[in-house]
C-alpha cells in the first residue's frame, strides 16, 4: 500500500480566563452554558472523544474516539481548562496519544503547539524561544513523551521560528500550501517556484536552515481542507472519505493525501461533524482503499525526496505577509464588511510599548535572584503546570542565588507573572476578529492591564494613563465606544483586582455565604480570624477580620470589614487594610449596640467614622457570585412574582381557554404569565425525583388549549442535565430498576412534551450499558431468572426511549 490519508485537528479556543483570578466567568452569550469553553467542549471536545459509528438505519454500531485515528494538537491554555473542568474529555485526549502509539507504528497522533498562540513572525527572538519551550514542557508533562512535531500559531512562519523549533529538535511542523516558495528533488540544482498555493501536497518536504539544521515541512491540500466548510463534506462521512481517496494521482509513488482543519469544525462549527469523520476513517480503514497515517510515521515509513523553502512571514491565509495581526488590510471574517480594522496597528503598538517599558524593568529586578532572568522565565512553565506551594517554593529555591524573604517571593513571582501577562497580550485572537471591543480583543488588553498592575506594584510607577493615550489612537467601529481607551475604562478597568477588591468581595459575599475558617476565592485564599452575623428583621451586619492571600504571587494582606445590608441592593461598608484588634473589637461593641436597637443612622456613623464608609453594591463581587447573590437576594420576590403569575393563570384558564378556540390574540401581560407558569412547573417536572403524572397531565392540557411559548433552550438543557445524570448513576448501579424505571419515565414524559434534549452523552453510556451487561443479563432471562428478565425488559424499554432502535440487532 502507497496511499496514506492523514487528517489532522487543530483544537484551539482563546484562553478565557481572568488574569486576576486564574478561571473562567460566566458568559452570557454561551447561554444555556456557563461559558464557551463548556460549550464548545460539550459540542466537540468531548463529542469527538466518544464518537459514534451508525448504521443504515441510524443504529449505533460502535464508538470511537477519533483522536487515536488523527493527527491533533491542543493549544495548551485550552487544555489546562479542559484537564480541570471536563476530566472524561481529557482524560480521553491522553488515551487516544496512547492508543495512538499503538496503531501508528510508536507513534503519538498528538502534537505540541507554542504555547499561547503568539504570531510567531511578529514576536522579539526571547519570545519565540520561550513560546517553543513553554509548548514543549507543557505537552511532555501530559503525554509523557517528547513531542514530535509542533503546530505554529495560524500556520504563521519564518526561518527564525523554523531554527527554534528544529533547535528543540522539533522534526516537523504543518503549513499551508501558499507559504511555500519552491521546490526541488533533494540533490537537484533546479528549483521550481510553486507559490500562489501550487505545491505538491501529496509530499513531504524536507527545509534546509541557515544553521545548517533542518526541519521536516508538510502543506496540507487547501481546497479539500476549505472545502469541509464550502461543500458541505461533513454533511455525509461516505462523501468525505471519498473526497479524501481522490485526491491521490494514479503513479504508484508513495503518496500522501492530508488536511488540517480547526478541530472545532468537527461538532461545534458543524453539527454532528465528529461523526461524519468517525464514519470517514471508519470508510477508508474498513476498504482498505488507503493506509489512515499521522505525519511522524509517514516520516519513518516514506523517504523524503523533496527539499522546499518557505515564503517568510506568512500565514495560512493566501493574504500576503501577516497584515491580519498588525494592520488593517489583513482580511477580516465577512459578518460586518463595512467596518473597518485601523485599530489592529494602533493595538499592536500599544502592545509593543508595554513590553518596551517592562523588559528592562524585568531584567534589572529579576538580576538581584538569578544569573540569568530570561533562562528562569524559560522555566518558569514548572510553575504554571503546577501551582502549590510546595512546587513553587522548591523552583525559587531552585532558581535563585541566595535565599529568600517572603517579600523577596513575591516580588520574584511578581516579575515572572508580568512577563507571563506580557506574552499572554499578544495572543493572536485580539487582532483576528473584526472590532477592537469584541471579547478577544478585551481579553489580551486585560493581559496588557494585569502586566503593568504588576509592573507597578513593584517600581510604583503609573503606567496606565500613557496606556490610555495610546489605546484611545484604536478606533471603534461603534460610535457608543469610539476607541480602545473607552473600551479600557468600560470593560476593563471594572475587571482590575487587587487584595482590597479580593477583600471587599469577601466582605460582601459573607453576608449571604457561610465561609469556612479557611476559604478559596478563585486564585486567593481568605483565612478568617473572626466573623459574627447578626440579624435584625431584614437587616444584616456582618463584622470581622482575615488575612487575604494571593495564591498566584503570595502577597498578603490582613483586612477587618464591617458590611451592612438593608435589603434588596442596599449594602454599606467599610475595609480597613489593617486588622487593629484592640480597636476594632471595642468598635464592634458600639456597632452591635446600635445595630440591636435598630438605630440604623448610628450604625452607619460609626463605620463612617471607623473605616471612611463605603457604598458597596453588587459590583464589588466577582461575576459568578453577582448572580448567585442575586438570585437569593430576590428569593422572595420571585417567590411572589410566581404566586401572582400563577393566579392569573388560574383565574384566567377558562377565558384564555375559550380566546384561543375564537382565535383571539391573549393581551400580553396574561400571555407573560402564562408562558412563565408553564415553563416553570415544567422546570420544576424535570428537577424532581419522579415524574408526577397528574402534574404532567395539567401542563400538557395547558400546552394543548392554550398558544403557551415555552423557554424551550432553558427546557432542554434542564432535560438533558437530568436524563444524563440519571443515566451516569446507572452506570455505577447497573442492576438498579428503580433508577432505570425513572430514566424510562422522564423520557416518555420529554417526548409528550415535546422537549428536544441532547441524548448524546446518555446513549453513549446505555450503548456502553449494553455491550457489557446486556448479553449477559438476557442469558439468565431465558433460563428463567426472573430479576434477569425483569432487567431485560427494563433495560430494553430503556433503548427504545433513547431512539436507539431495536436492541436485539445489536
Amino acid at each position: 500500500m502507497h496511499k496514506f490519508v492523514c487528517i489532522h485537528g487543530h483544537f484551539y479556543q482563546p484562553p478565557r480566563e481572568n488574569p486576576w483570578l486564574n478561571a473562567v466567568e460566566v458568559q452570557k452569550s454561551a447561554y444555556p452554558f456557563h461559558d464557551w469553553n463548556e460549550r464548545i467542549t460539550a459540542e466537540c471536545y468531548s463529542r469527538n472523544g466518544a464518537s459514534r459509528i451508525l448504521d443504515k438505519q441510524g443504529r449505533i454500531v460502535d464508538i470511537i474516539n477519533n483522536y487515536s485515528r488523527i493527527s491533533f494538537n491542543f493549544g495548551p491554555t485550552l487544555l489546562e481548562w479542559i484537564e480541570k473542568n471536563a476530566t472524561e474529555t481529557y482524560q480521553a485526549i491522553l488515551q487516544a496519544d496512547k492508543k495512538s502509539r499503538e496503531r501508528f507504528s510508536g507513534h503519538g497522533s498528538a502534537l505540541a503547539q507554542c504555547y499561547n498562540h503568539m504570531i510567531m513572525p511578529l514576536a522579539n527572538a526571547r519570545d519565540q524561544e520561550t513560546q517553543v519551550i513553554w509548548g514543549i514542557k507543557d505537552f511532555e508533562s501530559r503525554f509523557k513523551r517528547m513531542p514530535e512535531g509542533m503546530w505554529l500559531p495560524e500556520t504563521a512562519v519564518d526561518l527564525p521560528t523554523l531554527e527554534i523549533l528544529a533547535a528543540h529538535d522539533i522534526k516537523f511542523t504543518i503549513l499551508s500550501p501558499y507559504q511555500a516558495k519552491r521546490v526541488r528533488r533533494i540533490g537537484e540544482s533546479q528549483w521550481q517556484e510553486v507559490t500562489g498555493g501550487k505545491v505538491d501536497p501529496r509530499n513531504a518536504y524536507l527545509c534546509q536552515l541557515p544553521s545548517g539544521k533542518k526541519i521536516h515541512l508538510f502543506f496540507y491540500d487547501g481546497p479539500v481542507s476549505q472545502s469541509i466548510a464550502f461543500e458541505r463534506l461533513l454533511n455525509d462521512g461516505k462523501t468525505f472519505a471519498n473526497k479524501l481517496l481522490g485526491c491521490f494521482s494514479n503513479d504508484d509513488r508513495p503518496q500522501l493525501t492530508h488536511i488540517a482543519t480547526d478541530g472545532e469544525t468537527y461538532g461545534h462549527h458543524h453539527r454532528f461533524g465528529e461523526m461524519a469523520l468517525s464514519f470517514c476513517l471508519n470508510d477508508i480503514e474498513t476498504h482498505r482503499q488507503a493506509d489512515l497515517t499521522i505525519y511522524g510515521e509517514f516520516l519513518e515509513k516514506v523517504p523524503v525526496v523533496y527539499e522546499a523553502e518557505i515564503l517568510e512571514n506568512t500565514a495560512w491565509s493566501s493574504t500576503p505577509r501577516l497584515e491580519r495581526w498588525m494592520s488593517e488590510g489583513g482580511g477580516h471574517t465577512g459578518m460586518y464588511p463595512h467596518w473597518h480594522q485601523k485599530w489592529r496597528a494602533p493595538l499592536r503598538s500599544a502592545f509593543n510599548w508595554v513590553q518596551s517599558e517592562l523588559i528592562p524593568l524585568y531584567e534589572t529586578e529579576m538580576q538581584s535572584f538569578v544569573k540569568d532572568p530570561w533562562a528562569v522565565r524559560n522555566a518558569f512553565i514548572e510553575v504554571i503546570l503546577d501551582r502549590s506551594h510546595r512546587n513553587v517554593d522548591q523552583f525559587i529555591n531552585r532558581h535563585t542565588k541566595n535565599e529568600l524573604s517572603h517579600a523577596q517571593k513575591v516580588t520574584f513571582l511578581k516579575l515572572l507573572e508580568m512577563q507571563y501577562h506580557c506574552m499572554l497580550m499578544y495572543t493572536s485572537c485580539g487582532w483576528f476578529f473584526d472590532e477592537v471591543s469584541g471579547i478577544e480583543t478585551l481579553q489580551d488588553i486585560l493581559y496588557a492591564a494585569r502586566a503593568l498592575q504588576l509592573a507597578t506594584d513593584i517600581n510604583k510607577k503609573e503606567y496606565e494613563t500613557e496606556l490610555l493615550k495610546l489605546l484611545e489612537k484604536a478606533p471603534s467601529n461603534k460610535p457608543e465606544i469610539g476607541n480602545a481607551a473607552v473600551a479600557y475604562e468600560k470593560f476593563v478597568k471594572p475587571s482590575l483586582v487587587d487584595l482590597t477588591r479580593v477583600g471587599a468581595h469577601y466582605a460582601v459575599s459573607s453576608l449571604f455565604s457561610n465561609y469556612a475558617k479557611e476559604t478559596k476565592i478563585y486564585s486567593f485564599q481568605a483565612k478568617s480570624e473572626f466573623h459574627n452575623r447578626f440579624e435584625a428583621g431584614k437587616y444584616k451586619l456582618v463584622m470581622g477580620s482575615a488575612v487575604l492571600r494571593s495564591l498566584i504571587t503570595w502577597e498578603e494582606n490582613s483586612i477587618s470589614y464591617s458590611v451592612l445590608h438593608l435589603g434588596d441592593h442596599q449594602i454599606f461598608g467599610g475595609i480597613s487594610q489593617q486588622s487593629e484588634k484592640e480597636l476594632f473589637l471595642k468598635f464592634k461593641e458600639e456597632m452591635v449596640s446600635a445595630f440591636t436597637r435598630s438605630d440604623i443612622a448610628e450604625v452607619i456613623y460609626l463605620m463612617d467614622k471607623h473605616f471612611g464608609m463605603h457604598n458597596y453594591s453588587f459590583w464589588h463581587l466577582f461575576r459568578d457570585d453577582q448572580q448567585k447573590i442575586v438570585d437569593q437576594v430576590l428569593g422572595h420576590s420571585m417567590e411572589f412574582v410566581e404566586s401572582l403569575f400563577g393566579q392569573i393563570y388560574d383565574n384566567n384558564y377558562p377565558i384564555m381557554r375559550a380566546m384561543n378556540e375564537l382565535n383571539i390574540t391573549l393581551p400580553k401581560p396574561i400571555k407573560i404569565a402564562s408562558d412563565f407558569i408553564a415553563s416553570k412547573k415544567l422546570v420544576r417536572l424535570l428537577e424532581s425525583e419522579s415524574v408526577d403524572a397528574k402534574e404532567l397531565n395539567d401542563i400538557l392540557e395547558s400546552l394543548r388549549n392554550l398558544p403557551v411559548e415555552l423557554d424551550e433552550v432553558t427546557l432542554n438543557f434542564k432535560a438533558t442535565e437530568r436524563i444524563t445524570s440519571l443515566i451516569k448513576k446507572l452506570t455505577r448501579e447497573p442492576k438498579n430498576l428503580l433508577l432505570m424505571n425513572m430514566a424510562t419515565s422522564l423520557l416518555k414524559a420529554i417526548k409528550i412534551i415535546p422537549l428536544n434534549p441532547d441524548l448524546w452523552n446518555a446513549q453513549n453510556m446505555v450503548f456502553l450499558l449494553h455491550k457489557k451487561y446486556y448479553a449477559f443479563m438476557n442469558d439468565k432471562s431465558l433460563s428463567g431468572e426472573k430479576q434477569a428478565e425483569l432487567w431485560c425488559q427494563a433495560f430494553r424499554e430503556l433503548y427504545y426511549e433513547l431512539k436507539m432502535n431495536n436492541i436485539e440487532a445489536r
